[in-house]
């Protein structure tokens, strides 16, 4: 299992995401990116992001 943690992205938000795989976590996390701090996820912002998700059990 894969989490983000939106603060950890630089947000005030105690969001977080997980899901089986980097992939769907990005997808997850553009989703919510958009729904609640009203940004849109760029292909350059997802590079950035995704050393941030770490792997949980």
């Amino acid at each position: 299992m894969k989490k983000l943690k939106c603060c950890e992205v630089g947000f005030d938000c105690e969001g977080e995401i997980e899901a089986a795989t980097e992939e769907e976590v990005l997808r997850l996390a553009a989703a919510h990116a958009w729904q609640v701090h009203q940004l849109q996820v760029t292909p350059e912002m997802a590079e950035q992001i995704k050393p941030l998700i770490v792997e949980v059990e």
